[in-house]
């Protein structure tokens, strides 16, 4: 396959594989279709898994091209394989995220939206024009029965919903939506314009008609909503931070633990996996992609010459993944820079944003349980006990009987004392350990220690303390700030492994977990 057509056919093998055959029809297009096209949808089982035929099916392309284009999108990272069953993975969000960090409004304007959803006590919007729809990039909700459904990432039509008819008609003052997208929801949008007077966006304030009608609503909000766009245009008419393009070759090659797999980003690692894979690893896909989000490293994206020292690739391939990027309408050519555009958002943003923590841990911590055979386990800390929110036991006759939704002590749990060792000292002393077994600890004094050595060592193993014969040994999981949002632990019965069992044959692959864990979390907005 030639380097455009490896791109393009990539590019449709995974519009495919994220297309929601239930959601709105996002705009694209095929490798052999006119851009604006329909993407292609993979006809999904009941749970709405896809596999490779699937994927055949839905994009015309030979199953040894699909396989290929699956084979190197595993590798980056951004699709994994649970049996025959092809899910996108949270890295995947990278793309979208380049296009929100490219553009800038996201961040730019976030506190404001998400202030006045405080003030109003209802759910706000940020929304761009992505062809003839609006493309939602921030969602600012309330926690209701009755809530707003919509993700950022999802495509609605502009002529059906307020942020679009506003976007449509910006001479207009405010526009509304009086039911016009589904039954029951109103809305009001104000546009956002930049310096020049261009509206680039659209604020809302949704609601339902159990709250308002479309009259009230307007009357209660509309103030409020153009005081914030006030400030919103305020904040941009700011100068804009110069272009840093030496942190895109950090953005893409984040800084993983070391268990994690190599960056992906650079023409060195491609040319590596190429090595490594052979005919499997599709060398241009994967330098597309890196050319893509090495242009989220700078607010207004990059030049030619700046997005070829990102990614560590020559000029003209550098180039050829442009042009075939802006064919698909990903990018846009912007002064000398190119600038990525809210399409890029259909690659799998939606979904993917939407993903619970249990969901994103899950994986991992089946993985972990086939490979060291023993039940295993994700907590966090509720006031002084720890919560078990995800888990996987073993098959076996004697097994450790948890539940999610448990609850322990954090004192005389493994994965207590690793949360504990994030929390600041004053809360470990307001802990007073009661004895629940022979071999708790119960001393203050002792509890300190043991704590202070879980933060030296990062890991925990706890012997019997909370039940006698249950010996378990955790690990922290980490968040996007470095701080332990979790734990992942692994347990067992005391005659099957010892403590130095635990540390030689455990602990390494429970650590392993964790940093993948953190790696996912750091694209996915749910926390624990």
């Amino acid at each position: 396959m030639e380097a455009a057509g490896t791109l393009e056919r990539g590019l449709t093998v995974l519009r495919a594989l994220v297309a929601d055959p239930a959601g709105p029809m996002p705009a694209g297009g095929t490798a052999g279709e006119a851009h604006g096209a329909a993407p292609p949808r993979a006809g999904r089982s009941r749970s709405g898994r896809v596999r490779a035929t699937d994927l055949v099916r839905a994009t015309g392309l030979a199953r040894s091209t699909v396989d290929r284009v699956l084979a190197t999108l595993a590798h980056l990272g951004y699709v994994r394989a649970e049996g025959r069953d092809m899910l996108p993975a949270p890295p995947l969000m990278e793309l979208g995220e380049a296009y929100l960090a490219c553009g800038g409004l996201r961040d730019l304007l976030a506190p404001l939206a998400e202030r006045l959803a405080e003030e109003l006590d209802e759910s706000v919007s940020l929304a761009v024009e992505d062809g003839d729809g609006v493309r939602f990039i921030g969602q600012f909700t309330r926690r209701r029965t009755m809530s707003v459904a919509f993700r950022a990432g999802d495509l609605l039509p502009a002529a059906r919903c307020a942020a679009g008819l506003a976007l449509l008609d910006p001479s207009a003052p405010w526009a509304e939506d009086d039911q016009l997208i589904e039954p029951g929801l109103i809305a009001v949008a104000v546009p956002v314009r930049d310096p020049e007077g261009k509206a680039v966006c659209a604020v809302s304030v949704v609601s339902h008609t159990s709250r308002h009608t479309a009259a009230s609503l307007r009357d209660y909000a509309l103030p409020q909503l153009r005081k914030t766009v006030a400030d919103m245009e305020a904040a941009l008419s700011e100068p804009a931070p110069l272009p840093r393009p030496d942190s895109a070759a950090s953005h893409l090659a984040r800084e993983l633990p070391a268990t994690e797999p190599p960056p992906r980003s650079g023409g060195h690692g491609h040319r590596a996996a190429k090595d490594e894979l052979g005919a499997g690893f599709l060398q241009s896909l994967a330098r597309g992609l890196a050319v893509l989000v090495s242009l989220g490293s700078a607010r207004g994206g990059l030049s030619l010459a700046d997005a070829a020292k990102a990614t560590g690739l020559p000029r003209a391939t550098a180039r050829r993944s442009l042009q075939v990027l802006e064919r698909l309408g990903y990018v846009t050519p912007h002064d000398s820079r190119f600038a990525l555009l809210p399409k890029v958002m259909e690659l799998g943003y939606a979904s993917l944003s939407e993903r619970t923590f249990g969901e994103v841990v899950q994986p991992h911590l089946a993985d972990l349980v086939a490979r060291v055979h023993q039940s295993a386990s994700v907590g966090v800390l509720s006031g002084d006990d720890v919560l078990y929110v995800a888990r996987v036991p073993t098959a076996s006759i004697m097994t450790v009987n948890i539940t999610v939704g448990t609850r322990f002590p954090a004192y005389a749990t493994s994965m207590g004392r690793v949360l504990l060792a994030d929390q600041p000292q004053e809360r470990l002393a307001a802990i007073a350990p009661e004895p629940l077994t022979r071999h708790t600890i119960t001393s203050p004094a002792e509890l300190r220690a043991a704590v202070r050595q879980a933060t030296e060592d990062g890991y925990a193993l706890v012997d019997q303390e909370l039940e006698e014969g249950v010996r378990s040994i955790a690990v922290p999981v980490r968040g996007r700030d470095g701080r332990v949002v979790a734990a992942v632990n692994v347990a067992t019965h005391a005659s099957r492994a010892s403590r130095a069992g635990l540390l030689r044959d455990v602990l390494p692959a429970l650590a392993e977990t964790a940093a993948r864990m953190a790696a996912d979390l750091r694209h996915i907005p749910a926390e624990p």
